[in-house]
């Protein structure tokens, strides 16, 4: 993998950068549409290339336990099962371990856990959560990390920060691809000493790259950009740097101010699941009676599919009548907003 910063804001940390891996370029600062199960809810391949998504990101906790790293091994890696060619991002699952809350056991060793789907139990070490994304050919790899929940006591914290550096480094020593990269994953909560602490031991351990976990968990916005100015003094520079599971625009412009280069959430395909879209405005509903006779597109501005063919109260029609093709435009318009957004926050840096 390689990173290039092609230019750097002269008003703020932002930069816009080139990260290059095995299947491809991903243009800096991007966001990355989230394909739980292989598959980003209700979109195609094709209409992933359309919207201009560049990499995407899968999870291992859900993959792990259906249909399996031994398949989708069989089946020539994550790529070729899900017909994808361009750079994958897989996770490490700790976030839906952590999410879990009454089905998991953590230890020094890794975590213990019931399957969501039959209860079984499984056990995450870091060596196996690196196996089992080596199985999926993943272009990047998270490493197990402890996530702690906002609010949480410092003690908690600090706990989750020592167990996050330890399984850093036995994760890294576990890895062995040439074809893939292994990010390291910075925790501490909302306390700048933590977050410092934590930045500083998983530097030295000299990742590629780097994911800031343990944010947009429920604290207020301006904390969690408090902790991002602590982070931008710390980390290395030259690293991209992915804050993990953060999807609302305001926090997006804001992070990338602090030099963050990647983002990926869930929110641009759920709100669609739920009929809501978006604008530079916020979210609308499109369930709204007084959209029943708009025949505008959802977004004038916008140059995705859904808006170039179709109008509000054709799809307000769709969503009230159950329609699965009003979930889909939703989330065809939803991604690309998002792709639009940052495409323009590039170009405004570049501008400068």
């Amino acid at each position: 993998m390689k990173f290039e910063i092609i230019k750097k804001s002269k008003q703020s940390k932002a930069r816009v950068g080139r990260l290059t891996t095995a299947h491809g370029v991903v243009n800096t600062p991007a966001f990355m549409p989230v394909g739980t199960q292989g598959t980003v809810k209700t979109m195609s391949p094709r209409n992933l290339d359309e919207i201009g998504a560049e990499i995407i990101l899968s999870n291992t906790y859900h993959l792990y336990l259906r249909p399996g790293p031994e398949l989708i091994a069989l089946a020539g890696g994550l790529h070729k099962y899900i017909n994808w060619s361009k750079p994958i991002l897989t996770d490490s699952g700790g976030f839906q371990v952590y999410s879990l809350a009454e089905n998991r056991k953590i230890t020094e060793e890794g975590v213990e856990f019931k399957s969501h789907i039959d209860g079984s139990k499984h056990f995450f070490t870091p060596q196996k959560v690196v196996e089992i994304q080596t199985a999926f050919g993943s272009d990047i790899m998270m490493p197990l990390d402890e996530c702690v929940p906002y609010p949480c006591d410092k003690k908690q914290a600090e706990e989750a920060v020592r167990r996050t550096t330890k399984w850093a480094k036995e994760s890294k020593s576990a890895f062995r691809n040439p074809n893939s990269e292994l990010f390291g994953i910075v925790q501490g909560s909302t306390y700048p000493d933590l977050r410092k602490r934590s930045a500083e031991e998983i530097s030295s351990l000299d990742f590629p790259g780097y994911g800031i976990g343990g944010l947009s968990v429920g604290e207020p916005q301006e904390e969690m950009f408090e902790i991002l100015e602590v982070l931008s003094d710390i980390m290395p520079e030259d690293k991209p740097k992915h804050l993990m599971g953060v999807g609302f625009a305001s926090d997006i412009l804001g992070a990338i101010k602090y030099g963050m280069d990647l983002f990926d959430c869930v929110i641009p395909t759920r709100l669609a699941r739920h009929g809501s879209f978006l604008t530079l405005e916020g979210k609308t509903s499109i369930r709204q009676a007084r959209f029943e006779r708009d025949f505008t597109p959802i977004d004038p501005e916008c140059d995705c599919y859904a808006c170039r063919n179709f109008t509000r109260a054709y799809i307000r029609h769709l969503f009230w009548a159950r329609e699965i093709l009003a979930m889909q435009l939703l989330t065809i318009h939803n991604l690309r907003f998002f792709m639009r957004l940052l495409e323009r926050t590039r170009q405004e840096i570049l501008s400068e």
